[in-house]
């Protein structure tokens, strides 16, 4: 009986042994996050989700994207009713409407729901939003890019996925303040400052071509949205305004190499969604694990090793992610 009773002692001696050696807790292992995109077809998005999956192989954890089948605001609350519904650990949101989604993330708070947000720093109903960098910058960074190309001076206007879409406007209201700034021989259009790409390439097409043959003097388009760019450079080829009118805007490297090689498009700005998405996750395993966030916050991903609290708030957190794509430069980033 005092052999078997040893055994047993020293069986459990070492199973103690193996649990404070480092072995992952359970709890961690349960962890499910779940990131929802604007729209889980959209090449952004796509990208986006290869940097969830790579985060849920390096991880271990229950983590995946899920997202609505087109860029729809009531599309996208009912996908996150139904992570809700499922007592999901963790919701990772890109917005298509922050104010739409306000009370189904509500829903998710209180149900002790983590809510992560990217570009949706206008959110209340969010643990923390997420920037690649401060929005007023990159609007200013894009403008800078247009303004080489136009010159510093001429015509142009503004374009945004949608005028509910708190990041596209930010980056437009940043870039005008920019220009109003630093190129005072560019002026914004005064009749349509800002228009609508509906965060589809056809649209922002037709509205380019509209924009162009309504107002010849226009020398510029500034776009946010990944679509508007290519989309743009589209309508000034056929037009045969290569060279005398220019865009820059947000977009994907690969799917834009022969525009910016053309001419086309002089250079477009981006961060990687890649990035973003494992960033988002990795800030929701930080809250699910109870750690404080604060200035200076690591979530050992590029562009977000030091995080810093935007001005007044303290829920915005803003890395340093943007990078500036050209001819020279596009075949280098590998997606």
């Amino acid at each position: 009986m005092k052999k078997l009773l040893a055994l047993v002692m020293v069986l459990a001696m070492v199973f103690a042994a193996v649990a404070c050696a480092g072995a992952p807790a359970a709890d961690d292992q349960d962890f499910e996050i779940v990131v929802v995109p604007k729209d889980a077809t959209n090449p952004w998005f796509v990208r986006m989700e290869t940097g969830v999956k790579e985060f849920a192989q390096e991880s271990g954890l229950n983590v995946y994207q899920k997202g609505p089948s087109e860029t729809d605001a009531t599309m996208q609350a009912q996908v996150i009713q139904d992570l809700i519904a499922a007592k999901v650990d963790a919701i990772c949101v890109v917005p298509v409407d922050p104010g739409a989604l306000e009370p189904v993330l509500k829903e998710a708070m209180d149900a002790g729901i983590v809510v992560v947000a990217h570009e949706g720093a206008s959110l209340e109903n969010c643990d923390y939003d997420i920037e690649a960098f401060s929005n007023e910058q990159y609007g200013a960074f894009i403008m800078d890019n247009l303004a080489e190309a136009m010159g510093e001076e001429g015509l142009y206007t503004t374009m945004v996925g949608h005028v509910t879409n708190a990041s596209h406007n930010e980056w437009a209201d940043g870039g005008v303040a920019h220009q109003q700034k630093t190129y005072p021989n560019m002026t914004l259009l005064a009749e349509e400052p800002r228009v609508e790409s509906e965060d589809n390439g056809d649209v922002a097409y037709q509205k380019a071509k509209e924009l162009l043959k309504k107002y010849p003097e226009l020398k510029g388009i500034m776009g946010t949205s990944s679509f508007d760019a290519p989309a743009i450079a589209r309508a000034i080829e056929e037009l045969g305004l290569k060279g005398k009118v220019f865009t820059s805007g947000t977009g994907m490297p690969a799917a834009n190499a022969e525009l910016l090689k053309s001419g086309a498009v002089n250079s477009l700005t981006l961060w990687d969604p890649a990035l973003a998405g494992k960033a988002m996750c990795a800030m929701a395993v930080k809250l699910l694990k109870g750690e404080k966030i604060e200035n200076g916050c690591d979530l050992g991903v590029e562009g977000y090793t030091d995080l810093k609290f935007k001005a007044g708030s303290d829920k915005v957190l803003e890395g340093k992610g943007w990078i500036v794509i050209t001819a020279e430069n596009v075949d280098s980033f590998g997606f």
